[in-house]
């Protein structure tokens, strides 16, 4: 039985640091170029060896991307991205462009190549193809189903690693290659640049009628016609290991350190459970219920089951927020818990506290004292200091949340 891979998103160094503390086997990150989220921070060259060094000393993997589709001017450049990452010893690259491929194969011929969802990967010709062109994964389009997956699975090397998607936005264009956002507003999606206009409000306009807008009709602001669900696979990872995926891919590089820990910690236990009794796999209720205590869209299984009937949200683009992350703990000594605030809250506040691979712990701080362990009524300062008296040890980087 192959070990499922449980891979994480980070954005820039506080989002890898909750990826690795919160049960990734593996994290992809990207740089300032040639990665499909140009909005996080990312990764220097500094930062990148540093992420590297740091993963391998827990034995967890770092992947690259490499995967907008660049243009000539781009090209010179990219000899020098290729020998950074070797020289980083980054695990693999992540490649969507043939080009691309070819020239990872130049500047590094023993770099480990995944292609990316952005290639749109639908069937096993192009999946043998890519492992003969010298791809060690593939990254599947997110409009397969789980009967397809097995199929490419059954008719492709068993060397070949199956990638997918489990968890995250959708993108309303196939496999992510939308050119909505560069018409609208110059905003190359397939270059890292995406402005989401699948999210935003639409109207209809009448051409000898300027300025008159009719709703297509949802509610008073419009309908959100392309606005997707997000997708999630928590209660379903026996059937992505039957199917043949072996690493279950959360998206999300621009989305905030705590979800990252929570999805990440959610699908670390998930995965776990399963391999407990993978013949008779049921989730545990609160594993479940994590992934809807970060912010999110309604949820949907996306095409794992055939076509989707309720994949669209019409209502709005907003997301669903039920609670907020208020500190992280730094440390535990004598039975006193030190953390940096995060969101005001308050003394007798019941909150529930997220440490890596356990159930969260649901506590009522009757007190909390300040920097000179002085009695505070409220943490209601960005990122001070503050304590409260606990018996239970938490590691660092635990996560405490409120409800709203």
């Amino acid at each position: 039985m192959n070990r499922l891979e449980v891979l994480a998103p980070a954005g820039d160094a506080e989002r890898f640091k909750a990826a690795i503390d919160y049960g990734a086997d593996a994290v992809y990150l990207g740089r300032k170029q040639f990665g499909m989220r140009s909005s996080p921070m990312n990764f220097d060259f500094e930062g990148l060896v540093q992420a590297v060094e740091t993963a391998h000393a827990r034995g967890i993997k770092v992947y690259l991307t490499c995967n907008t589709l660049p243009r000539n001017s781009e090209i010179p450049q990219f000899e020098q991205f290729v020998k950074e990452a070797a020289e980083a010893k980054v695990d693999a690259l992540i490649v969507a462009d043939i080009g691309l491929l070819a020239l990872i194969k130049k500047y590094a011929p023993d770099m480990e190549i995944h292609i990316s969802t952005q290639t749109g990967i639908v069937n096993y010709v192009t999946a043998r193809e890519l492992y003969n062109m010298g791809a060690k994964r593939i990254v599947l389009a997110r409009e397969l189903s789980l009967d397809e997956i097995a199929e490419i699975r059954a008719k492709t090397s068993p060397e070949l690693d199956i990638e997918a998607f489990v968890h995250g936005a959708m993108c309303v264009s196939f496999s992510g290659r939308c050119l909505l956002s560069q018409y609208l507003v110059n905003r190359d999606a397939n270059r890292g640049e995406c402005a989401q206009p699948c999210r935003w409000g639409y109207h209809l306009m009448e051409e000898k009628r300027p300025g008159e807008y009719f709703p297509v009709f949802e509610d008073e602001k419009g309908t959100y016609i392309l606005n997707a669900k997000d997708l999630c696979m928590i209660d379903h990872i026996d059937k992505l290991a039957d199917a043949g995926v072996m690493s279950l891919k959360i998206e999300g590089r621009a989305k905030s350190a705590y979800y990252v820990a929570v999805v990440t910690n959610a699908y670390r236990m998930a995965v776990d459970e399963y391999y407990e009794n993978p013949d008779n796999f049921k989730l545990s209720d609160w594993i479940h219920d994590e992934v809807y205590k970060v912010s999110h869209r309604k949820y949907s299984n996306g095409f794992f089951f055939g076509t989707p009937e309720e994949s669209q949200y019409y209502e709005n683009s907003g997301y669903i927020r039920n609670y907020d992350v208020v500190a992280v703990v730094e440390k535990c000594e004598n039975g006193t818990v030190y953390c940096t605030q995060r969101n005001r809250f308050f003394a007798g506040d019941t909150v529930e506290i997220l440490s890596p691979g356990k159930k969260p712990v649901t506590m009522t701080l009757e007190k909390l004292f300040d920097e000179n362990d002085q009695a505070i009524s409220t943490a209601n300062h960005a990122m001070m200091k503050f304590s409260f008296r606990s018996d239970m040890i938490f590691p660092e980087g635990t996560v405490i949340r409120r409800e709203t």
